[in-house]
């Protein structure tokens, strides 16, 4: 069990460490990691996604102390989340203390305008794989979705549902400016309905 909380440490202490642009971008790392690893089915890791958005707190935090208590209980999610953690609390102590004599270097300044496209790219990445398996009921394996077998049986694999909510959610957001709470309660209510009843 000892050997499962060092390898939930280092997992998570290198998803902290590599993890450029906050809990959206890390979000494909964490996918590969737990998946690879055997702790969470790629399903799963999409429902882990929802409820660490839903409840308060940061998402890396609130992903890692899921993926710790799912694997290895309240002694896991301690390990997990301290390794999310300690990567972002080195950094940033050494930024404070180094930053004002490099912060103006032009190759600090390169370094970061070339950060900013590998973010979005990853944060892209994040929302299409979250996207195919919310809204498509094909099984994924370890990440991999199945393009053939989506465009073969396009009518039986669209999930209506999922993708109804999602119209009623940009609608409420952008149109009406609902606020997020709101939006996530109202998306909850719509879950329950559509697939519950």
């Amino acid at each position: 069990m000892l050997k499962l909380f060092f390898e939930l440490l280092i997992t998570f202490f290198k998803i902290g460490l590599f993890t450029i642009g906050g809990g959206y971008a890390m979000i494909p790392l964490i996918q590969q990691e737990i998946v690879d690893h055997g702790w969470m089915s790629f399903k799963e890791t999409v429902d882990m996604i929802a409820i660490s958005e839903m409840t308060p707190g940061p998402f890396a935090i609130n992903s890692a102390t899921f993926a710790g208590v799912k694997t290895g209980g309240i002694t896991g999610a301690v390990f997990a989340t301290a390794g999310v953690v300690l990567p972002s609390f080195i950094i940033v102590v050494l930024i404070a203390k180094y930053s004002a004599r490099f912060m103006e270097k032009p190759v600090m300044q390169s370094a970061l305008y070339g950060l900013r496209p590998a973010v979005i790219g990853l944060i892209g990445a994040a929302a299409f794989s979250i996207a195919m398996t919310s809204f498509f009921n094909v099984p994924v394996n370890n990440g991999t979705i199945p393009f053939a077998g989506i465009i073969r049986d396009i009518g039986s694999v669209i999930d209506f549902k999922a993708i109804f909510i999602f119209i009623v959610a940009i609608v409420a957001s952008i149109k009406y400016k609902v606020h997020p709470i709101l939006l996530i309660v109202l998306s909850g209510v719509l879950g329950i309905i559509l697939y519950g009843i």
